[in-house]
């Protein structure tokens, strides 16, 4: 019962990371939300609707990430199943990781979107 507390230690770090993807969410949705009243640029609401579908994704991942850290947790310190939770953590570091992986598609991807945007607007 001693290291139940060990994946629980891993929680804030994913919860920050919710948090800031949430953030991005909000904004790339209001900023949708302005293109689409204007309706002019459509492929650019496109590429930022596939960015939102990222951005999606990646919380999936982190929610998942943080519920099997919470059932692993549990799982060591009521029941004292070391190996069970210690394969749940590191199933949940794995979802993490890849929740990690739309995160970095989406800041490759937002800097060209924002560029070609820039650019429909100057033209």
């Amino acid at each position: 019962m001693e290291n139940w507390y060990l994946p629980v230690t891993i929680v804030p770090s994913l919860a920050l990371l919710i948090l800031s993807t949430s953030n991005l969410m909000v904004t790339l949705n209001n900023e949708i939300s302005e293109m689409i009243e204007g309706s002019k640029y459509k492929s650019i609401i496109i590429k930022k609707l596939m960015q939102l579908k990222l951005l999606n994704m990646a919380m999936v991942f982190f929610y998942v990430a943080v519920a099997l850290l919470l059932v692993s947790a549990v799982f060591n310190g009521l029941y004292n199943i070391k190996k069970i939770s210690l394969y749940i953590s590191v199933l949940a570091i794995v979802s993490a990781l890849i929740g990690l992986l739309p995160l970095i598609i989406y800041s490759f991807r937002a800097v060209t979107i924002r560029q070609n945007q820039f650019k429909n607007q100057l033209d």
